[in-house]
Order: structure tokens, then C-alpha cells, then sequence
């Protein structure tokens, strides 16, 4: 299983949280305050000296589409050449991906790439700070149109405009040489995406991105995705070195996958509740693999590493059974922490 656990080190990395304590802690100014000195995240979004509502600040994504960023798309919907190249990068073991290569994961920056952000806002100028990989991003608010023919890049090209207190972002120019998600639906260079973001209050934004890529999807779809403020945190270095595991990535996925029969993956079938998502997450079993729903990300398949754990596109899923044999609860170990689901009766 050498393959499959090296998948599960090279995936968590995108996954994984970084604590920010490294800088002594400084309150962040401007963030209002409790009468005990806690952030108000409840109080009133702050405003810029144009009164425009003020981004700035560390952020973290409330919903992660980094597993699949194509939750509702039915097989219609992905073009033949699309859908073909989706199967060959699973079958591989994604290992010719931005992620396993450690390039830059363009459009996944939007969707949540796990690590935080920082905004800077300033007059003409939004910059986005990702501590993954010490990305950036810069969006001119100053009247500029998306360039004509644009040299494609990684990250795309991006200009902004206000909407009320929506800030709308259009980000167009992206070389196809990275994915939608780890889960590796791919895309064109003709994609173009659309960010809202909307400051609610001190604490939270609400953000929808919108993916048009007509040259490998028949229509386009939004995700709500959400970020929640760090309050009093801050950014710090995160380098991938994934490349250095690559070489373990071998073989076929149907081969080297662990045997599990029908009878025992239709066990694990069901609903489970967890406290972290009112959703729950959900288990399926479609032909002779199960699928997960995390908790609204959408179905992703599982690879069976024994009889009761499973890859989900590199986290480990584990269905844990009573002292009578019966399936219980299913534990997602993520890098920062276990998020366990209990079985509903």
C-alpha cells in the first residue's frame, strides 16, 4: 500500500492548517471588541476611507470545494475529452497534477486550497495572500478590462468592481495546466470565473464563485463557499515539496486497490450527524465502490485501503463498528484533527 499512503501524505499537504503562533500574540487594529477583548465577530463589517466595505484581513474558507468543485455536474454536463481525462488522472493516481507537482493550483485558490489568506484593500487595488505556496494574487479595482489575449498563466488574470458592497472579481487568462480540484476535473484555457464577496459583518464574508468553461463543461455552475475571519492571526511560510513522494505513485488504481466485497462496503451505507455540518455526511454505495459526501462538498469516491478504511482523494476514511459489529460511525482523519459522524438509527 506503499502507492496509496503516499497519496494520503501528498494530498493532506493541501489540506493541512498551520497554526499562526509563531508571531507573539498582537490584536490585529481595527478588529472591534467585546468588553472582555475578544474579537466581536457579530459587529458591524468595517469601512474603507472610499466607504466601500473593508476585506481586509486573515481568512479561513467556512466551506472547502477542494475535493470536488464540480458537486451537481451529471455526466452531460463534462465534455468526452474532459471526462476522459478526468478517468485517466484517477485511474493514476493523480500524479501529474499541480498538486503532486507542486505548481501553483490556480483556479483551487478560489475554492479553498486549506491554508488561510490574507486581503489587502487599498484604492484601484485588492491583493489576495495565500500562505499556500506564498501565492498572490493582485485585483485592480481601478476601471481596467481583462487583457484582450492574454499569455496564460497559472493564476490567471483578475480585475474587480463594486457592486453596492459586493465585490465582484472576474479572473480569466489560465493556462490548462492545473485542475478544478484535487479530485482533478480539469479545464480549458477559455475558463473564466466569477467571485462575490460581501463582508456581512466583522467576522464572516459571504463568497459565490461561478465556473464558465465552455470548451470542457456544457454549462456552468456557482459554489457558495464562505470565509470566516482569523481574528489576531497571521500568515506564515508554507512550501510544497510534494514532488519528493512522486516517484511512489505507481501502478494503476483498479489493480493495487484492497478487495472489499459488496456485501460488506453496503454496511457502511447511510446517513451519519455530525455536529461540525448540519448537513451530515452521506454514504452511497453506486456499482461496486462507496462514495461520500463529506458534508455538502458533493460525492467523491472512496479507495478501499483494508476492509473498513478508505482513501478519500488522499484523507483517510475509517467506519468504526460497536461491540455488537454494527457499523456506527464513520471518522474523517484530516490533518488537523478527526472529524467524527455518527450513524443515524
Amino acid at each position: 500500500m506503499k502507492t496509496l499512503a503516499s497519496l494520503i501524505v501528498l494530498s493532506a499537504s493541501f489540506l493541512v492548517t498551520p497554526a499562526s503562533a509563531q508571531w507573539p500574540v498582537r490584536p490585529t487594529p481595527g478588529v472591534p471588541r467585546l468588553p472582555n477583548g475578544k474579537p466581536n465577530l457579530a459587529a458591524p463589517a468595517p469601512r474603507a476611507t472610499d466607504g466601500k466595505p473593508d476585506l481586509s484581513g486573515v481568512w479561513r474558507f467556512h466551506t472547502s470545494y477542494l475535493l470536488n468543485a464540480a458537486p451537481d455536474l451529471k455526466p452531460e454536463d463534462i465534455q468526452p475529452w474532459a471526462a476522459a481525462l478526468f478517468k485517466s488522472s484517477g485511474d493514476n493516481y493523480r500524479n501529474n497534477t499541480d498538486g503532486i507537482n507542486c505548481l501553483p493550483p490556480g483556479p483551487k485558490t478560489s475554492m479553498s486550497v486549506g491554508p488561510p489568506l490574507k486581503i489587502v484593500q487599498t484604492p484601484g487595488l485588492v491583493i489576495l495572500l495565500y500562505e499556500y505556496q506564498n501565492l498572490y494574487r493582485q485585483i485592480f479595482t481601478d476601471g481596467r478590462d481583462l487583457p484582450k489575449d492574454p499569455n496564460p498563466t497559472w493564476m490567471g488574470y483578475s480585475v474587480g468592481r463594486w457592486e453596492g458592497d459586493t465585490l465582484v472579481i472576474t479572473t480569466a487568462g489560465f493556462n490548462d495546466r492545473t485542475s478544478l480540484d484535487l479530485g482533478g476535473h480539469p479545464h480549458s484555457e477559455s475558463l473564466k470565473m466569477t467571485e462575490r464577496l460581501r463582508r456581512r459583518d466583522a467576522g464572516h464574508v459571504d463568497m459565490q464563485v461561478t465556473i464558465d468553461d465552455p470548451q470542457a463543461y456544457n454549462r456552468s455552475w456557482s459554489l457558495k463557499v464562505d470565509l470566516d475571519l482569523l481574528a489576531d492571526g497571521e500568515l506564515i511560510e508554507y512550501i510544497c515539496e510534494n514532488e519528493k513522494s512522486k516517484e511512489h505513485l505507481v501502478g494503476k488504481r483498479p489493480e493495487a486497490e484492497f478487495k472489499v466485497s459488496r456485501e460488506i462496503l453496503s454496511q457502511y451505507v447511510g446517513k451519519y450527524d455530525t455536529a461540525a455540518n448540519p448537513e451530515g455526511v452521506t454514504v452511497e454505495l453506486e456499482g461496486d465502490r462507496l462514495v461520500i459526501d463529506p458534508g455538502g462538498m458533493g460525492k467523491v469516491p472512496l479507495i478501499a485501503l483494508s476492509e473498513n478504511t478508505f482513501s478519500m482523494e488522499g484523507n483517510l476514511i475509517e467506519f468504526q463498528k460497536n461491540s455488537s459489529g454494527v457499523v456506527f460511525r464513520v471518522v474523517q482523519h484530516w490533518t488537523e484533527g478527526d472529524r467524527i459522524a455518527t450513524r443515524r438509527k
